[in-house]
C-alpha cells in the first residue's frame, strides 16, 4: 500500500478506542458510509486487534489498521492480524528496524527535528507528529517544512473541530488524526448514525 496516497486521498484519519469488539463493524460502517474509510484503532484495549479483524472481514472498504504501536512485539501482532497500517506516538531504532523488514506501512511519531530526521534517515518519509499542539502545532510545522520538505506529516493531539481545517491546509500534512468523531458515549449508545452524519461533514469539508 502507498501509504502516502491512502493518506492524502482520506485526508482525515479518525483514532478509535474500541472496548467491544461487538462495537467495531458498526462503527466502521459509519464511518466508511461517511467517507472516512481510513481507520486507525488504537492498541489500548485487550478488544484492539480482534475488532481491527472484524472490520476488515466485515466492512468493505475499510482501511483498517492500529495505533499505540509501541514495540516490535506490537507492530509483529499488528501485521499478523492484517493491519493495514501502525501508527506509533514515537519510535525506537528496534521499532524502525523491525518495520523496515515487514511489508506494513509503519508511520512513527515524532516530535522534534532531530527525531524527524532520524526517521528520514532509515528511510520514513510520512510521520505522525505528536503531541501536535503540544510542540507547537502548525507554526512548528511549518518551520520542519523549511529544512525537511520532503516528508509528510499526519499530526494527531490536540486535532479539534475547531482547527482541522488549518492543520490539514499545510503543504506537509497528508492527512491529520483526531479522536473526537466517535465519542464514547455514541458508541457506547450505539449512536452510529451520529458517527456517521459527522464523517459526511468532514469529508464534504475536505471536498
Amino acid at each position: 500500500m502507498d501509504v502516502a496516497a491512502t493518506l492524502r486521498r482520506a485526508g482525515f484519519v479518525p483514532v478509535v478506542v474500541i472496548e467491544r469488539v461487538e462495537h467495531a463493524v458498526p462503527l466502521a460502517k459509519a464511518l466508511v458510509d461517511g467517507g472516512l474509510p481510513v481507520i486507525e484503532i488504537t492498541l489500548r484495549t485487550p478488544a484492539a486487534l480482534d475488532a481491527m479483524k472484524a472490520i476488515l472481514r466485515e466492512v468493505p472498504g475499510a482501511i483498517a489498521g492500529v495505533g499505540t504501536a509501541l514495540s516490535e512485539d506490537d507492530l509483529a501482532r499488528a501485521e499478523s492480524a492484517g493491519a493495514r497500517f501502525a501508527f506509533s506516538p514515537g519510535f525506537t531504532p528496534a521499532m524502525l528496524q523491525a518495520a523496515g523488514r515487514g511489508r506494513m506501512p509503519f508511520i512513527p511519531g515524532v516530535a522534534t527535528p532531530a527525531e524527524a530526521m532520524q526517521a528520514r534517515a532509515e528511510g520514513f518519509r510520512v510521520l505522525k507528529f505528536f503531541p501536535s499542539e503540544q510542540n507547537g502545532g502548525i507554526p512548528a510545522l511549518n518551520a520542519l517544512h523549511g529544512p525537511l520538505p520532503d516528508l509528510l506529516f499526519c499530526p494527531t493531539g490536540g486535532i479539534t473541530e475547531a482547527n482541522w481545517k488549518d492543520y490539514r491546509a499545510q503543504p506537509n500534512v497528508v492527512a491529520v488524526g483526531a479522536s473526537w468523531m466517535t465519542p464514547p458515549a455514541e458508541m457506547a449508545a450505539g449512536k452510529w448514525d451520529a458517527i456517521r452524519d459527522r464523517a459526511r461533514k468532514i469529508r464534504g469539508l475536505l471536498g
